[in-house]
């Protein structure tokens, strides 16, 4: 199943230790890039967590954001009292030097980094319940960027069928194509009153088919729009190839606009190109 780059997910759990929140945000990238934000008591196994993330994740720009709220720990809170008893100190000689001043209050205190101990936390079984709420959240990415990617696919999948019919419509319309051209070059060779050797004329107005015939062309551009729709189909990462057939598909389309010798050929390479270039744009977002 074909998966689009771009997705957002986001999931909350409730722990003994706190509450865990991850949130990630996909956009499209030529590569794997994942920008990761996380509580200082993770940040010792943040290898660990990008890894889980590459083995869900082949490419795409990620804003990964893990938050941690520990839980109230009401009764369990110790006061440096040493260093409470030194900012008192302080405080009271910077009144002396500026009597204008106030006294910190008792929630000033509080505030003062360092004062208030909280116990410390057990990391690993924050580890593992952070690591599961990380695969709950790139599970529910994963959901959210399949759905986009299957839509991506139909719309693909629709423009090749639309290209399949143009190129058989030229296709068709060869033979007459040509024989219009050749008709053209008699018509002004007896404008001109010139008795031309018919050997050497029927040499002539076989190069001219030659030059303008596409079915080379045709085949070519049929041939990838077979490629494209079993990559589609393939289940795996084909961001990357769809990407390359664009280029293939663009220069069969080029080629033919300049092989073209009447305006419906003309019409139908530039039809052609308004495809191809409907469907990079969507390619580009694709994993």
């Amino acid at each position: 199943m074909l998966h689009s780059m771009t997705g957002f997910a986001r999931q909350t759990v409730d722990t003994p230790l706190g509450t865990l929140s991850c949130e990630i945000r996909a956009v499209n990238h030529r590569y794997l890039d994942v920008q990761f934000r996380m509580p200082d008591e993770l940040r010792a196994r943040e290898t660990e967590l990008r890894a889980r993330i590459g083995r869900t994740v082949s490419r795409g720009k990620l804003d990964c954001s893990l938050y941690f709220r520990r839980a109230t720990a009401a009764g369990r809170l110790a006061i440096d009292r040493d260093l409470v008893a030194l900012l008192g100190e302080r405080a009271a000689e910077v009144q002396a030097l500026l009597p204008g001043t106030r006294l910190p209050d008792a929630l000033d205190v509080l505030r003062w980094p360092g004062v208030v101990e909280e116990p410390p936390v057990d990391v690993e079984p924050l580890y593992e319940a952070g690591c599961a709420l990380l695969d709950d959240t790139l599970a529910a990415l994963d959901t959210m960027r399949a759905s986009e990617g299957q839509r991506i696919a139909g719309m693909l999948d629709t423009r090749c069928g639309e290209m399949l019919g143009i190129a058989q419509g030229v296709r068709e319309r060869l033979p007459e194509v040509l024989e219009g051209v050749q008709r053209k070059q008699r018509e002004r060779l007896a404008r001109l009153d010139v008795e031309a050797d018919p050997g050497r004329l029927e040499t002539e107005l076989a190069l001219i088919a030659q030059k303008l015939d596409v079915d080379e062309e045709l085949d070519r551009l049929a041939s990838h729009v077979e490629e494209i729709r079993l990559n589609l189909a393939s289940g795996e990462p084909v961001g990357r190839r769809l990407d390359f057939l664009m280029q293939e598909l663009n220069r069969e389309a080029n080629t033919l606009g300049s092989k073209s010798a009447d305006a419906a050929t003309t019409r139908a390479a530039v039809e052609l190109k308004v495809l191809i270039e409907q469907m990079r744009e969507q390619v580009q977002n694709v994993e």
